[in-house]
């Protein structure tokens, strides 16, 4: 599978090409685990398969990644992701090609972030972002603080942010790899926050939605 999408993935013109061999793999890997989705939307808003968006949701585990391209088939993600994964076997080689990847101990290569995305939805595809930047050490905590990207993102570029809550995925495929099972995952569609000139606003109002979720549905 990451020799299809790594060669289409060489012109920028066949990414959306690439990305059904993405996809294809996200289901593999997604049911192939075990797992499966239920879909629940508390917003009847519905998404234009014409428009590029930022998409958002709370990160718990790596799998997160795979539910994310199965939930969208109209809309080519590119990732923002710490290059750290990047050594992941298998993983690793399709993240590359995914993502428009972060070293967050570089000043220069978070400020470059907002350009390289921008080109990558210049191309007519969606940006995904976990806002959390990161799976938080203490799992006790039900959602970290967000971080500034994707609402200065939408602001910058006019891009409505899609926002979506996962819920199962933190117990059934955590970060430590000596526990977890097989399941279903609540996917939460929380609806579109349009594009503002305060992306503090919409980072408030995205993170008491999610947050919200969290707390009356999870498990």
């Amino acid at each position: 599978m990451g020799i299809p999408v790594y060669i289409l993935s060489f012109n920028k013109k066949h990414y959306k090409y690439a990305y059904k061999f993405i996809r294809i793999w996200c289901f593999g890997m997604f049911y192939g685990m075990g797992f499966r989705y239920d879909l629940i939307k508390l917003s009847e808003q519905k998404k234009d398969k014409n428009k590029q968006y930022v998409f958002i949701s709370n990160h718990t585990s790596i799998m997160d990644i795979m539910l994310t391209c199965i939930l969208f088939p109209d809309h080519p993600v590119c990732f923002v992701g710490k290059k750290e994964l990047v050594k992941i076997p298998i993983f690793g080689t399709i993240y590359k090609r995914i993502c428009v990847m972060v070293d967050r101990t570089s000043a220069r290569s978070r400020a470059d972030v907002y350009r390289r995305c921008a080109e990558k939805m210049g191309e007519g595809n969606s940006i995904a972002i976990f806002p959390e930047g990161g799976v938080p050490d203490d799992t006790s905590i039900i959602l970290d603080e967000f971080k500034d990207g994707a609402f200065m993102l939408s602001s910058k570029y006019h891009s409505p942010i899609a926002v979506y809550t996962f819920i199962g995925l933190k117990e059934m495929f955590p970060f430590d790899s000596s526990q977890g099972y097989p399941g279903r995952v609540k996917v939460y569609f929380n609806g579109i926050i349009e594009p503002t000139n305060s992306p503090k606003d919409s980072k408030s109002e995205a993170y008491h939605e999610i947050k919200k979720t969290l707390l009356k549905h999870s498990i």
